[in-house]
C-alpha cells in the first residue's frame, strides 16, 4: 500500500509538474501571439502621450502670448494714465500762470486808474 501511496503522491507531482509547464508554454504563446498588438497599443500610447504633449505646449504657448499681451496692455494704459495726470497737471499750472498773471494785469490797471484819477485831481486843484 505504500508503494501505491508514493506512487500517486509522485504520479501528482509530475502531473502537477506537467501543468505548471503547460501553463508556462500557454503564457508564452499568449504573449508572443500578442506581442504584435502590444506593440501597436503602445505606439498609440505614445502617440496619444506625444499629441498631449504638444497640445499642451501649445496652451501654455497661447497662456505666455496672452499673458505678454495682457501685460503690455496694462503698460500701454498704465502709459496713457501717467500722460493724461502729465497733461492735466501741466494744464492746470498753465491755468493757475494765467491767473495769477490776469491778476496782475488787473491790479497794474487798478494802479494805472487810480495814478490817473490821482493825476485828473492834482490837475484840477492846480
Amino acid at each position: 500500500m505504500k508503494t501505491t501511496r508514493n506512487s500517486d503522491i509522485a504520479d501528482r507531482r509530475t502531473a502537477a509538474t506537467e501543468a505548471k509547464a503547460a501553463q508556462l508554454q500557454a503564457y508564452k504563446a499568449a504573449q508572443e501571439a500578442a506581442a504584435p498588438l502590444r506593440e501597436a497599443k503602445q505606439a498609440e500610447r505614445i502617440a496619444i502621450a506625444e499629441a498631449r504633449e504638444a497640445r499642451q505646449a501649445e496652451r501654455r504657448q497661447a497662456k505666455l502670448e496672452e499673458q505678454n499681451r495682457a501685460a503690455a496692455e496694462a503698460a500701454e494704459r498704465e502709459a496713457a494714465a501717467q500722460s493724461a495726470a502729465r497733461a492735466e497737471i501741466e494744464a492746470r499750472e498753465q491755468a493757475e500762470k494765467n491767473r495769477i498773471t490776469r491778476v496782475l494785469e488787473d491790479e497794474a490797471a487798478r494802479k494805472a486808474e487810480r495814478d490817473r484819477k490821482y493825476a485828473a485831481r492834482k490837475a484840477r486843484q492846480a
